[in-house]
């Protein structure tokens, strides 16, 4: 018994680590002096130099099979790794979804540009599936949430999961589906045009100079077709991230018929994560309600 116990706190610990999401170097942007990576003291990171991701697992007797692949918010700059990512992974536990948070690259200066996350984003959709038997998952039942630009990410991948990438490597694991089954858009950047976008999120991720047609590419609301999966979004009225940008992805959503659920609050601002405050400190619980019409046993 001592043996099995010391066992599977060795399983778990391997779990509760980071992960490489390939096994060489990733494609798309040379990978930084060793260092280069930091830590901010509110846990944030920053000037990533390996995608990886974390692999929350929920207790077995809960676990319904259905998972969940989690981009945290910061503009392309920093990932808000602890509220926007551990905090919303350990709900989802709670609730029976595995997930993993994804640690994709930013960095100004990197070269970590477009499409350098959402080769990291899709990677971690394709390993997630690949791993499905193994983790107790069923293929058919992976979504994305993401939070600000984390959530321009996970919107990406519901809209754009057929592009062809030339960087993209041809593995096993990328040879499996990056279509993920559903979305949930917290406070999401969505449309790159000046007059509504967040310039630092659209700035870090295209350059300042980015040419009209790839602004109109990475406005994911343009991209919405009948497959896109269906979507949770969250927004507040005092925003930041300009409203209209959720908005504007829930009515793309209507006119091709994918399921959509909005919700919008009167105050609450922006990176508010799971604390939101008053009316909006409920709206977990309207996710929590979403997800169990899809996953009863959530």
């Amino acid at each position: 018994m001592k043996f099995i116990l010391i066992l599977l706190a060795v399983t778990t610990h391997l779990h509760a680590d980071w992960q490489n999401l390939w096994t060489g170097d990733a494609p798309g942007a040379p990978r930084p002096p060793a260092g280069t990576e930091i830590t901010t003291d509110r846990g944030h990171k920053g000037y990533i130099e390996v995608p990886q991701y974390w692999l929350h697992t929920p207790a077995a007797e809960k676990s319904n099979g259905a998972a969940v692949v989690i981009f945290p918010g910061g503009g392309y700059s920093v990932l808000a790794m602890e509220h926007e990512g551990h905090a919303y992974a350990k709900w989802l536990n709670e609730r029976g979804f595995t997930a993993i948070v994804v640690k994709y690259r930013v960095g100004a200066g990197l070269g970590y540009q477009y499409p350098v996350p959402f080769l990291d984003a899709r990677r971690a959709i394709r390993t997630l599936r690949h791993r499905a038997d193994e983790l107790g998952i069923k293929p058919d039942c992976i979504g994305v949430m993401g939070s600000s630009a984390g959530g321009h990410l996970a919107s990406l991948c519901a809209t754009r999961f057929s592009d062809k990438l030339d960087a993209e490597t041809t593995d096993e694991i990328d040879s499996v589906s990056a279509r993920p089954d559903f979305a949930i858009l917290c406070y999401p950047v969505i449309n790159m045009d000046s007059k509504i976008a967040h310039g630092g999120s659209r700035n870090n991720l295209t350059g300042k100079n980015a040419p009209p047609e790839l602004l109109e590419k990475l406005s994911t609301e343009k991209a919405v077709t009948k497959d896109t999966p269906p979507t949770f979004l969250l927004t507040t009225s005092d925003d930041s991230v300009n409203c209209r940008n959720s908005l504007f992805f829930a009515a793309a959503c209507k006119e091709h018929k994918v399921p959509v659920t909005l919700h919008m609050f009167e105050k609450g601002g922006h990176g508010y994560g799971l604390e939101g405050k008053g009316a909006l400190a409920g709206w977990p619980d309207l996710l929590e309600e979403w997800l169990a019409e899809r996953y009863p046993g959530s």
